[in-house]
């Protein structure tokens, strides 16, 4: 009996779990063929199952080696500290969880209390696994057992059953709950009766119907829609519905073709998810998770998913979300509304959020996957998960706080496995379906995050990522191989000025936290973002128009070998306040005091120093990188500063306690409502302070052949490198376009390739002139036409619409 429940729910119950049981498992009156059939289907279920219960719990693993150990002990611990806290009253589980009828209060609180129905059946869960896995000093106990059963039916009588409205976020009651749900009903199978089983796939019934996946629209698109099928599916295990199965596999196949708009993964390498938001770090982490689980849940039964476009998923492993991995952390440029949930108030048990966690994630995604994949597939994902296992010295992968036994069984097995590990790849990848690019040289990586008509600034939502208004201003990140791992995940963004996110343009008009609205609606109203590369190099762009504000500017960063070349210009704004372009703005830590040198002479570590550093020509901060100023600096600053905050400051949902950490700031100051302001700067990530001198006494080594508001572009004669951004037709240095374009060329002895894109996405033709002598054509682009070659070449471009770089490779000599 449960006291705390009213007796008439209590008859209720019974009543229904006898009738639903009756029409769930009532036997079948079948020929003796069509009987060894259903004798068959049901041990297919039953296998599928206990495959289920492998792949949440892990298999092949020591429980009283490490990792796994300390693991199980934690989660036994984490067990028993819920269980003692658990107390079943009307309304909740937990008394911190209150899941009360919403129905008078107000939206927030709705969402609040489906989010603690949601976080209660998922603790159960955790109550579940502690059961079911060996090691955790809970493994078996029937009072435990006992607890969970009642803690079920308390739930589901009182707030998850079928005819129950839901209220608060959709996700709650079509994802959150019934994963959690069915995950307990695998792992407690046994002990669960044929009757409580079917209330709980009624329950599921009713809040999952088939028509949730009806339509590939709204809330049934990209991560969201694979985690329906699992639902389905898992529903489909646990009730004995093949007809379930299907449906959950068919309706995978929606999630599978390259979109050139809206939800899903591009041809590019992009996947967005809520319409505009890059999401390859969180969303579509969760779809390449969920995938990945139900590719190995049915391979190899009635209801495998062959469908041939699923090789587009597994293209993407190297295609969307390899590069934005670096040395175990997940690019925050592509993680959403994700990078400000820190440690969440609903469940203080948990561990805190960050890029290398997000990235820990991903990779144990990759590890999954590779079991369904082809063997080349495989051999070649298990070298890179071993080689990112081995370089993040920041946040070990084999002891992250954030993966289970079952994922770290599997990781564990890749880093033992006869795999060489691969090392971080170099090169350029440009990402235009999400306006990102990332760069990666020998010893560091870099990411750059814009925003355009297509791509919102940031997405806020449920009272998260509150202050990432400029995140898509040129945001502009970068890691060292063996060094800096942690400048994003060490606490920066509650701590970190929002109006000086690193590498953006920015105006200091005061925004309100969540400014410009939810989910991703934020958008400005331009079109030219993106740019060309050849692979290894590239030019990219994006004109600029601020978050709620008057602020326009155009922004070029050429990536070479050793450094980024930045470019601003057209810098204008009327707001009444400063705007200012920053440089950098380096999370030094808690205590960090590096050294910041300035044309060779070093300055103040004090806290609060702050300087006006005109006509410096250089600049090094210690164990970080260079910084070169192309003619002398105008207007640059530099301030060191302790700045304190708290998750819950730009994370509704996060805890409160304050954190401090210590920063370098260098900006340029372009003054309060600045006229067609400009700058320049080349980032040399890693360089010493030598290598950073030399730099910026080698005059000859950069050229800037245009920086103003119609063209953009420089020159590196020993790279053989030309970039130009044009904003409008002109000309810069060799290279003239007739139309709004971006150009980058890349001379190699008796060669030369030209990458040609039309960032603005109107498919109107681009003629490029390389006022260089060209003999002849070695290959070309289809989209390419050639108009002439000799004493110059003359390239006609049809560009198409996806912002797509056309190359052709021309003979010099």
């Amino acid at each position: 009996m449960h006291p705390a429940i009213p007796a008439y729910l209590l008859s209720r119950r019974g009543v229904l779990r006898a009738a639903l049981a009756a029409a769930a498992f009532a036997p079948l009156a079948l020929p003796a063929a069509g009987a060894r059939a259903y004798a068959a289907e049901a041990d297919a279920f039953d296998a599928l199952r206990l495959k289920w219960r492998d792949l949440v719990l892990g298999s092949g693993f020591a429980p009283t080696a490490e990792p796994f150990a300390s693991k199980l002990a934690a989660l036994g611990a984490t067990a028993r500290e819920l269980r003692s806290a658990m107390v079943r009253v009307n309304g909740s589980l937990w008394p911190d969880l209150p899941y009360a009828d919403p129905e008078p209060d107000t939206d927030a609180e709705s969402y609040t209390y489906s989010g603690n129905l949601n976080t209660s059946y998922n603790r159960l869960r955790t109550l579940a696994e502690s059961y079911a896995q060996p090691g955790t000093g809970l493994t078996g106990d029937t009072a435990l057992r006992a607890d969970i059963l009642a803690g079920l039916d308390h739930l589901h009588d009182q707030a998850y059953h079928a005819g129950q409205a839901r209220y608060g976020n959709w996700y709650n009651w079509q994802i959150g709950i019934p994963q959690a749900l069915l995950d307990i009903d695998v792992l407690l199978h046994d002990h669960l009766g044929t009757a409580r089983i079917a209330e709980h796939c009624a329950a599921v019934d009713h809040f999952v119907p088939d028509s949730a996946v009806a339509n590939y629209t709204g809330t049934s698109t990209g991560a969201n829609r694979v985690d329906l099928c699992r639902v389905l599916a898992l529903r489909g295990v646990v009730g004995r519905s093949s007809a379930k199965l299907s449906l959950a596999r068919d309706a995978l196949s929606p999630v599978f073709p390259f979109v050139t708009s809206g939800d899903g993964l591009y041809a590019d390498g992009s996947f967005i998810q809520h319409t505009s938001v890059p999401y390859a770090g969180s969303y579509g982490a969760v779809m390449l998770g969920g995938l990945s689980m139900l590719f190995t849940l049915l391979k190899g039964s009635a209801w495998e998913v062959t469908d041939s476009g699923r090789q587009v998923v597994f293209d993407s492993v190297e295609k969307a979300y390899a590069p934005f991995l670096f040395n175990g952390l997940a690019m925050d440029a592509v993680s959403g509304r994700a990078i400000s949930r820190g440690v969440q108030k609903a469940d203080t048990r948990g561990v805190r959020q960050d890029d290398h966690l997000r990235g820990h994630s991903v990779i144990a995604c990759v590890a999954l996957l590779a079991q369904s994949a082809s063997a080349a597939e495989k051999t070649r994902w298990d070298g890179m998960v071993k080689g990112w296992i081995a370089r993040d010295y920041y946040s070990p992968v084999l002891a992250s706080p954030t993966l289970g036994v079952a994922a770290l069984s599997r990781l564990k097995a890749v880093n033992d496995g006869t795999a060489q590990a691969s090392p971080e790849p170099t090169g350029h990848r440009l990402f235009p379906g999400m306006d990102r690019a990332v760069h990666r040289r020998t010893g560091w990586a870099a990411g750059l995050s814009m925003a355009s008509n297509r791509i919102t600034y940031y997405e806020n939502g449920n009272g998260e990522n509150l202050r990432a208004w400029h995140s898509g201003s040129g945001m502009l990140y970068w890691w060292g191989g063996d060094f800096a791992n942690g400048q994003y995940s060490d606490d920066f963004w509650p701590t970190v000025d929002p109006y000086r996110l690193p590498g953006t343009t920015a105006s200091r008009k005061p925004l309100a936290d969540g400014e410009g609205g939810v989910w991703g609606v934020a958008r400005p109203d331009v079109r030219w973002v993106g740019g060309a590369s050849d692979g290894t190099y590239a030019a990219v762009g994006q004109y600029l128009k601020g978050l709620s504000s008057t602020l326009l500017a155009k922004k070029s960063w050429f990536f070479l070998d050793d450094a980024i070349v930045c470019l601003g210009a057209g810098i204008h704004g009327r707001d009444g306040t400063g705007v200012e372009s920053v440089v950098e703005n380096r999370n030094l830590g808690a205590n960090g005091v590096h050294s910041l040198t300035v044309d060779g002479s070093a300055q103040s570590t004090a806290p609060g120093w702050a300087a006006t550093l005109t006509g410096a020509r250089w600049a090094h901060l210690a164990g970080h990188a260079g910084y070169v100023f192309p003619g002398g600096a105008t207007s640059l600053k530099a301030l060191r500063q302790a700045r304190t905050g708290a998750w819950s400051d730009i994370n509704k949902g996060a805890v409160t306690d304050p954190v401090t950490r210590r920063y370098l700031t260098l900006w340029f100051d372009h003054g309060t409502d600045p006229t067609w302001a400009a700058y320049s700067y080349v980032l040399m990530p890693g360089a010493s302070a030598a290598q950073t001198a030399a730099r910026a006494a080698d005059t000859g080594w950069l050229t800037v052949l245009a920086n103003s508001n119609d063209q953009q572009g420089v020159r590196v004669p020993s790279l053989g490198f030309t970039g130009v951004n044009f904003w409008l037709a002109g000309t810069a240095g060799d290279v003239t376009a007739g139309a709004p374009a971006s150009v980058m060329i890349h001379e190699t002895g008796t060669t030369a390739t030209l990458c040609v894109s039309g960032p603005l996405r109107d498919g109107a033709t681009i003629d490029v002139t390389w006022n260089r002598p060209v003999s002849g054509i070695v290959s070309k682009d289809p989209a390419v036409q050639v108009m002439a070659t000799g004493s110059a070449l003359t390239l006609r471009i049809t560009p198409g619409t996806l912002a797509a770089v056309h190359r052709t490779v021309v003979r010099t000599a």
